[in-house]
């Protein structure tokens, strides 16, 4: 299997001069990739600018960032051409990496825009390697740039940053240096959804469960599915005893700690996430803590 390292640049909608299209707020314009070998030494490379057609300004701050101005692009090639390029590149077996979880979620809704297959029929397993850069070297919460981990590693900077190869190439010399077992804790990105109870997703990792759910039509529907709101020890598979109920601070997350005679405390925490179709859908993350842990999420739950 190969690791796909994959940066993306986009542009979008300069507000009052040239307004977001609702299906595509992000349109690519500049792909990088860097591949790396079952071994993580890098193979090979991928980078190519893509002509625009639905934004033809180019947005002032993405500009600054990039230093990509519209001449430049027009020496581009268009998406689909560009991406199905790209996708044989990739080869058969292959995953996809990125730094933070945005790339591959954006990557695949401009696919859907240009009415290209989708690179899956189910949510698709990636490594965020900024959540893994802090799981291997801080606190496993923290989310830092790309420079600072470089400076972190004293991986040398040749290259500039802040374009889609060179921080593909970046991404790619962190992901060389990582443990084995640290690889472990990939993402699932949700462009595309369960699409029934059976597809829905149940994953252990080393300290913590996640579920994600098929779509509901609204929030009301989906916290009131019995998968969304079960607590069963994740370990042991059993029903266990709510010690606090369901609460919400914000209508978006909920909370609630059940107790397992066997091993503890577990918090469990719902996230209602707005799908692409306008609907909801549910990722659930189930964590056993300490009984101070649990004071404290007590001590949020809202007085009646």
């Amino acid at each position: 299997m190969n690791y796909i390292v994959l940066d993306l640049e986009w542009n979008q909608g300069n507000t009052g001069q040239e307004p977001e299209v609702k299906e595509m707020p992000f349109e690519v314009i500049d792909i990088g990739a860097v591949k790396l070998n079952e071994n993580r030494n890098i193979t090979d490379k991928y980078n190519q600018l893509v002509k625009p057609v639905v934004y033809h300004q180019m947005n002032r701050i993405t500009s600054d960032l990039v230093h990509l101005h519209m001449e430049d692009l027009q020496s581009g090639r268009p998406f689909v051409e560009v991406m199905n390029e790209f996708l044989t590149w990739c080869g058969e077996d292959y995953l996809f990496c990125t730094w933070g979880p945005l790339d591959l979620f954006e990557l695949q809704r401009n696919m859907h825009y240009f009415h290209m297959e989708p690179l899956s029929r189910k949510p698709v397993r990636f490594l965020d390697v900024q959540k893994l850069f802090s799981i291997a070297y801080e606190d496993k919460k923290s989310r830092r740039s790309l420079e600072y981990a470089i400076d972190f590693l004293q991986i040398e900077k040749d290259i500039p940053f802040h374009r889609a190869f060179s921080d593909a190439y970046y991404t790619a010399r962190i992901l060389e240096q990582m443990e084995e077992e640290v690889l472990e804790n990939y993402s699932i990105d949700t462009y595309i959804l369960p699409r029934n109870r059976e597809e829905e997703i149940h994953v252990m990792f080393h300290d913590y469960m996640k579920y994600i759910s098929r779509e509901f039509p609204d929030k009301q529907k989906a916290i009131e599915d019995r998968e969304v709101i079960s607590t069963k020890c994740y370990l042991c598979r059993r029903n266990i005893r709510r010690k606090v109920r369901w609460f919400s601070t914000n209508g978006k997350h909920y909370y609630s700690i059940s107790v397992c005679p066997v091993h503890g405390y577990m918090k469990s925490k719902i996230r209602i996430r707005k799908s692409e179709n306008d609907k909801v859908y549910v990722v659930k993350t189930s964590k056993f803590i300490s009984e101070e842990e649990c004071q404290k999420i007590m001590k949020r739950k809202p007085k009646k």
